[in-house]
């Protein structure tokens, strides 16, 4: 099968491979997906230049954790009507030396899930980190029904779900920063009641006046190393940041307004949530795609051969929204 692989850790250009390699078989309680699109998030950027990792985590490793195909083949004890399934993946290069960057992979079959027939494949390929991640960062903590949030980077992979999520879910209203007025119409689309150009606008002080001083309830934050002491002063009293992200490996915060305002600052990461918190998200993203309720922006469509340009052009910020690769 063709496949994008490495064998050490370093430059997109100088360790990724294209090249042929064996197809395998499921084991007991696993499906082979015939893959047709792999996502390409920051993390799997990230784990191919050694930044999460002290060295390779295997001889081989078959990058990218999302993905979308259909199952071809199943394993003992998987239930055989699941052949012919549209199905999108999640974690599948976690914990794992074999990821979507092929035509075939197997995995346990929970990490294979259905895929309604009106959503696109290359949309299937972006629900396993930006989608899960903003539908969490929405849903933890009782949700956000009534309550007023900002997602900061609201055009981005996950902000741009997070700001539908949140107008979905019931929040009173949405605020959204965004880095130019392309992307804040893609966040107003969405359903952001109110836009701020963080290049050019000042964020808290636009925050405070469009919140009447208060505040907002929750920030859903991509950024905490660059915009912490930004996120103190935007929330209200006993209002929560939710951080799935930070651009610098430390994170310094003023204590007297965390304690004086009782803030909540609760972190997570996708690849870790529990199976109670995977599938009540699950669960919910599963209604909405079936309701067609949803928007995805795909900002660039590559073929496999060319997985070198797409870590490069993540690297590089240059997309808006979600870069996939064709496969199949």
């Amino acid at each position: 099968m063709k496949a994008v692989f490495y064998e050490r850790l370093g430059p997109a250009r100088e360790v990724l491979q294209f090249g042929e390699l064996e197809r395998t078989e499921p084991g007991a309680g696993e499906v082979r997906v015939r893959v047709q699109w792999s996502g390409v998030n920051p993390s799997d950027v990230k784990t191919r230049m050694g930044a999460r990792a002290g060295g390779m985590p295997y001889p081989r490793v078959i990058p990218h954790s999302d993905g979308m195909g259909v199952i071809d083949a199943v394993g003992d004890g998987v239930p055989a009507d699941r052949v012919g399934e549209r199905v999108w993946l999640w974690n599948a290069a976690r914990g794992r030396a074999h990821g979507t960057a092929c035509e075939w992979l197997c995995l346990p079959q929970a990490q294979a899930v259905h895929l309604p027939d009106n959503v696109s494949g290359e949309a299937g390929a972006c629900l396993g980190i930006p989608a899960l991640t903003a539908l969490h960062a929405v849903l933890m903590d009782g949700g956000v029904a009534g309550k007023t949030v900002l997602v900061q980077g609201g055009a981005g992979a996950v902000g741009h779900y997070a700001v539908q999520f949140a107008s979905q879910l019931g929040a009173a209203r949405v605020l959204a920063t965004v880095s130019t007025p392309e992307k804040a119409a893609l966040a107003r689309a969405a359903g952001a009641d109110e836009v701020i150009l963080y290049k050019s606008e000042p964020v808290v002080e636009r925050v405070l006046a469009l919140t009447g001083s208060r505040g907002v309830d929750r920030i859903i934050e991509l950024d905490l190393a660059g915009n912490g002491e930004a996120d103190l002063a935007m929330l209200c009293d006993n209002g929560e940041c939710v951080i799935y992200g930070s651009n610098g490996p430390t994170v310094q915060l003023p204590f007297y307004p965390l304690i004086a305002k009782n803030i909540q600052l609760r972190f997570f990461i996708v690849y870790h949530l529990t199976p109670a918190d995977r599938e009540r998200a699950t669960r919910t993203l599963t209604r909405m795609l079936e309701r067609d309720t949803l928007q995805h922006i795909i900002g660039c469509r590559l073929p496999l051969a060319e997985t070198a340009t797409a870590h490069e052009m993540i690297e590089r910020g240059e997309v808006t929204g979600n870069l996939v690769l064709q496969v199949g």
